[in-house]
């Protein structure tokens, strides 16, 4: 059980959440805070003032105001209006973060919603019920409002939701679970669709999930160090700390202790001075991504403990306040950074790919085929992970340096962050193939080599590879090997 208190939730606990399946509970001081931040809507309404989001319109419409008999059907208008995302649903993994992370920011207590609605997500989570919320239509700016309204749509009993995987209709799944739909009050639909959480999911999903592929690709590189007879000097601690990064000297340290014993490496002028960038420099390049990857993990537990709705409520309800921290530009710019960091792993396991399998880069079987000529081996699964990386290069172009106007210009710079940390994920999709990839092509030059000269580690990481992939005695359909491979590493 994860207590959620509004300010404490980690990217561990998103992933017991999320992944695991483990259910939440609210904390008691935080639900009083969330009861005396309602109390205060409650007095706006009573007293007829004027406060954005409670009785006014929105966006454009900030300036018209609504009657107190029609704040109702105001917040209700603004979730049907706003539900127009477009496109294929987002994977049930991400509308359950979404939940998740919705309801630890009503904790904090500004958003003035009634406990009703932090216990009807509550009530989703932990039944199992996930909005089914259509991937495209989010600008990043006043937040990811169309992904929001979806999810908003699940609990008001309207649309259609997931239930372990399966979709049906919310009304079908409310009267399963013995809920009832939920009824908005004042101000709540808005406090349902303002901020950042269908980006923030994605991006934590992400980032999740390119942290056990980095530690992955570490092993698989020094395997292929192995395959390649590669110089071990190059991961001298004293070369490390001679420049100072910090994840740079870490990786060089992993990669040492990964292939200390092992007789497949080699020293500095045995067979060769010096090797390619490739091998060379895999604590250069890998370190530099695992230090873009902490950047990324510091803004994204940031956000998932932040107040991103508007207005906010201040001092029990003394100060209402209208800002922007529904903006998602923090977030667009982490998910830009992460898309290229592993896009950059996926790049320098492709050219030690090549490394693996052009004969006039070493001394093994052409393309590492059985019988060069007769069967090509494992040149196609090259190609493969060319067009992956080539395919990264464009969706790493970053979403952050594009905005449009919207809302007749009053909302005139949008982050585009849910573009960013969707195009991320894809980018970890197809790293986690290139890698799969190099794991086969490694796997098959050490066995080249001898299996008895290779590290303990790797060679126990050998065999267990090996039940997934067995070694390549003829060509077959190599795809299947390849999403194989992928779907086990990082499990």
């Amino acid at each position: 059980m994860v207590i959620l208190t509004g300010k404490h939730l980690t990217l561990p606990q998103f992933d017991r959440v999320v992944n695991g399946k483990e259910k939440v509970k609210w904390e008691q001081d935080a639900m009083e805070r969330v009861m005396k931040s309602r109390e205060a809507v409650d007095r706006i309404v009573a007293n007829g003032d004027t406060v954005y989001g409670i009785n006014t319109g929105f966006g454009k419409f900030s300036d018209i105001r609504i009657e107190k008999n029609d704040v109702v059907a105001l917040q209700r208008n603004l979730i049907l209006s706003h539900a127009c995302g477009v496109g294929e649903p987002f994977s049930e993994d991400v509308s359950r973060g979404m939940l998740l992370l919705r309801v630890n920011t009503m904790l904090k207590g500004f958003s003035g919603v009634r406990p009703e609605v932090v216990e009807q997500i509550i009530a989703f989570l932990n039944h199992g019920i996930h909005p089914v919320v259509p991937s495209q239509g989010s600008l990043g700016a006043s937040g990811d409002l169309a992904p929001l309204a979806h999810l908003a749509l699940g609990l008001l009993g309207e649309g259609d939701v997931w239930v372990n995987g399966q979709k049906v209709s919310a009304t079908k799944a409310l009267s399963d679970a013995g809920l009832k739909p939920l009824v908005l009050g004042a101000k709540e639909g808005l406090a349902l669709i303002n901020g950042t959480q269908a980006m923030t999911s994605v991006g934590a999903l992400t980032y999740l999930e390119a942290e056990k592929l980095f530690a992955c690709a570490d092993l698989i590189s020094a395997m292929t160090l192995e395959g390649l007879r590669g110089i071990v000097d190059a991961f001298d601690e004293q070369i490390h700390l001679a420049r100072g990064h910090g994840e740079q000297t870490k990786v060089a340290a992993r990669i040492r202790e990964i292939v200390k014993d092992s007789k497949l490496v080699t020293r500095q002028g045995e067979l060769r001075v010096q090797d390619a960038y490739s091998l060379r420099c895999i604590p250069q390049v890998h370190g530099a991504s695992y230090e873009a990857l902490g950047f990324v993990k510091k803004q994204l537990e940031t956000e998932m403990n932040g107040a991103t709705d508007n207005p906010l409520i201040f001092n029990d309800g003394a100060k209402v306040l209208s800002g922007g921290n529904f903006h998602g530009q923090v977030i667009a710019l982490a998910m830009d950074v992460m898309g290229i960091a592993v896009a950059e792993m996926a790049n320098i396991s492709e050219r030690r790919i090549e490394r693996l399998v052009n004969p006039q880069l070493n001394d093994l079987p052409a393309f590492l085929s059985p019988r060069p000529g007769l069967e090509s081996g494992a040149m196609i699964m090259q190609y493969v992970a060319a067009s992956l990386v080539s395919e990264n290069k464009t969706l790493a172009h970053p979403a952050s340096v594009d905005s449009i106007p919207s809302s007749a210009n009053q909302e005139d710079h949008v982050s585009m962050g849910t573009t960013g940390a969707r195009h991320a994920r894809m980018i970890v999709g197809n790293m986690r193939r290139v890698i799969a990839i190099e794991m086969i092509c490694s796997m098959q030059a050490v066995e080249h080599r001898g299996v008895k000269l290779m590290a303990d580690r790797t060679r126990r990481y050998y065999k267990e590879g090996r039940k997934v992939v067995p070694s390549i005695k003829e060509d077959r359909v190599f795809s299947r090997d390849i999403e194989r491979m992928a779907a086990w590493l990082g499990e």
